[in-house]
């Protein structure tokens, strides 16, 4: 079957195009014939080796991607799924088979729910690790209704997916966006937008000084400080001046943080997060009510994955880019 291979960590040329064995599912998991799988974040960090450490058990070639969707093709024992049916699947890569972005993926019953009709399936690959991270961010928080939450990189797909989420949990979600993106975040239902940068000569967004004065301008919009925050864009501890005193802030990535006025930190880590199914189960509900947007951003044949990576790496995606192996394949961008 064909996959898109790491056979040693670099820059995005690395990415191959290369065969492997069809695998076989054990008992309590399902082999899924791809429709498509979404390129991550994730994705670019173990193809330039910062996540060296988790594949360090496994030998090479490795095979990047979280998210999935297709159709079932065979099942272990000790599964409720039928041959045929369309489903979508949230994938470790951490592991032997590696993860989603080949034409056949072995990945656990209890990650996988039915693709609801109506879904495309195609799209469908672009809900499951990112909606989930968002899912798993707002139940870390726990806050009620009316509360108000702050949201970096709310253009972004986990960002869109918390400010969609939190809109319908009955959150007053504030984000910070750049001009062009104002009237998307709108359409998501940031009730304030707050600009990213104060002006034209601002800092770089991903420095701490611009944080901080990003930090400020969510001070203005919400002069109380915002009850909780949701750090997609990892912005670091510049920005929790936003947060009220006692407030919570959710980050998505490991390492020290200094944290003032006792605000709380909660780590994402979707990998352990409980009940996948049922988290899902609720999000494709929401997305087949459009409370939830699968917003695709392109759809890729294998080979094109190098050029999905720069993309993804420069910034300003604002949707899924999907790696297509059984189903429509384009390169041209779409919603």
């Amino acid at each position: 079957m064909r996959a898109v291979g790491i056979l040693e960590y670099g820059g995005p040329d690395v990415l191959e195009v290369i065969d492997r064995g069809i695998p076989d599912p054990g008992p309590g998991e399902l082999r899924i014939r791809v429709a498509a799988a979404a390129v991550n974040p994730t994705d670019l960090m173990l193809r330039s080796g910062e996540l060296a450490d988790y594949m360090a058990a496994f030998e090479p070639p490795f095979i990047p991607g979280m998210d999935v969707s297709g159709t079932v093709d065979a099942a272990g024992a000790g599964t409720l799924f039928a041959l045929g049916d369309r489903v979508m699947a949230f994938v470790n890569p951490f592991r032997p088979q590696s993860g989603a972005q080949a034409e056949y993926v072995v990945v656990s019953a209890a990650d996988t729910v039915l693709v609801p009709p109506g879904m495309d399936l195609v799209r469908a690959a672009g809900l499951p690790m990112n909606a989930l991270t968002a899912h798993q961010a707002l139940a870390l928080l726990g806050l009620r209704s009316g509360a108000t939450l702050a949201v970096t990189g709310g253009a972004g797909a986990l960002g869109g997916f918390v400010i969609q989420l939190a809109v319908h949990r009955g959150l007053r979600v504030v984000a910070e966006a750049a001009e062009q993106d104002e009237p998307l975040l709108k359409q998501l239902g940031a009730e304030i937008v707050v600009p990213r940068h104060a002006e034209p000569t601002d800092t770089p967004s991903e420095t701490p000084a611009a944080a901080a004065s990003l930090a400020e301008r969510y001070r203005h919009a919400v002069p109380e400080g915002v009850d909780a925050l949701v750090d997609a864009a990892v912005l670091g501890e510049g920005v929790l001046g936003a947060v009220r005193d006692g407030g919570a802030v959710v980050t998505c990535r490991p390492g020290a943080l200094a944290l003032p006025r006792g605000i709380v930190r909660h780590e994402l880590n979707v990998m352990a997060y409980p009940d996948k199914a049922a988290a899902l189960t609720e999000l494709a509900a929401l997305a087949c009510e459009g409370l939830l947007s699968l917003r695709t951003d392109s759809l890729l044949t294998p080979s094109a994955a190098p050029d999905a990576h720069r993309r993804l790496a420069a910034g300003g995606v604002r949707g899924r880019q999907l790696v297509v192996f059984n189903g429509r394949r384009e390169t041209t961008a779409g919603s």
